[in-house]
């Protein structure tokens, strides 16, 4: 792991350590002593955690009185392959950060934007100011549109908008401006007809 470090640049040992919530000081090499003590420590805390939840439970189903376990969708061999294939995929394709990003704060926040102008690094394509959004990383066409989990996302507003929906194909979203009663009463319905709600509240 500590060669796969070297050969990366500051900037990009940096937003590593940013988003593991380590110190960003010192030199190249601190860095990735940084890194590789976090990369160490990884595991034992994995390990732990598996001691503590058993995988084959849903916390969310203890959470939510009532809650149906999460339901698999059904999948021809296909589908699975593109899935897996996508996964593979996403872990060699690079996070894309907007120019100057490191900069200011509301710039590593904020979405992908194409960079503009003349004197743009960015947009001259200068390795340690990232990555450009191309066409060459896209992913597999069959996969696409699909959750991880490969339901297709169905957007919910009332519980009307879950008659139409196929349970073994397609899956909820509830709709970010739901309210709460209204919320409870799709959850129900939803585990009355066996669809799956991807972004279900625990508190709800």
């Amino acid at each position: 792991m500590a060669e796969d470090y070297q050969k990366m640049t500051v900037a990009q040992l940096k937003e590593l350590l940013k988003e593991a919530d380590l110190p960003l000081s010192g030199k190249k090499a601190d860095l990735i002593a940084r890194l590789a003590e976090a990369g160490e420590a990884a595991p034992a805390a994995e390990a732990a955690e598996e001691e503590t939840w058993d995988d084959e439970e849903d916390w969310d189903d203890e959470a939510v009185e009532g809650h149906v376990a999460k339901q698999k969708p059904v999948l021809d061999e296909e589908t699975k392959a593109a899935l897996a294939l996508r996964a593979e995929q996403k872990k060699l394709t690079p996070s894309f950060r907007r120019t100057e990003w490191f900069r200011y704060k509301r710039l590593s926040r904020s979405g992908w934007r194409a960079p503009h102008g003349m004197d743009s690094k960015q947009r001259r394509n200068y390795r340690y100011r990232g990555s450009l959004v191309r066409v060459g990383h896209g992913k597999i066409a069959t996969a696409r549109g699909l959750h991880p989990s490969g339901f297709r996302e169905v957007m919910v507003q009332n519980t009307t908008d879950l008659e139409t929906i196929d349970p073994e194909t397609q899956a909820a979203r509830v709709g970010r401006s739901v309210g709460g009663r209204k919320r409870e009463h799709i959850y129900s319905r939803a585990d009355e007809l066996g669809i799956r709600v991807l972004n279900r509240r625990r508190d709800v």
